[in-house]
């Protein structure tokens, strides 16, 4: 699944580290949903959409 957390958290000035931290996952989990290696949980894309203000369609699209 391609997404634009990558663009969305640099466009916050955020580091991974930051964005885990505000998630509750590692700064792995970060990376590998970044790098598409690792598709999140419902619960954690929920989060995700929430904590950047945009539904999770806006963030995360099919290949």
């Amino acid at each position: 699944m391609r997404n634009r957390l990558k663009v969305l958290r640099a466009e916050r000035d955020w580091s991974q580290q930051a964005l885990a931290d505000l998630l509750g996952v590692s700064r792995q989990s970060v990376n590998a949903i970044e790098t598409g290696k690792y598709d999140p949980s419902l619960p954690l894309a929920f989060k995700i959409a929430e904590i950047f203000a945009m539904t999770i369609e806006e963030i995360f699209e099919r290949d």
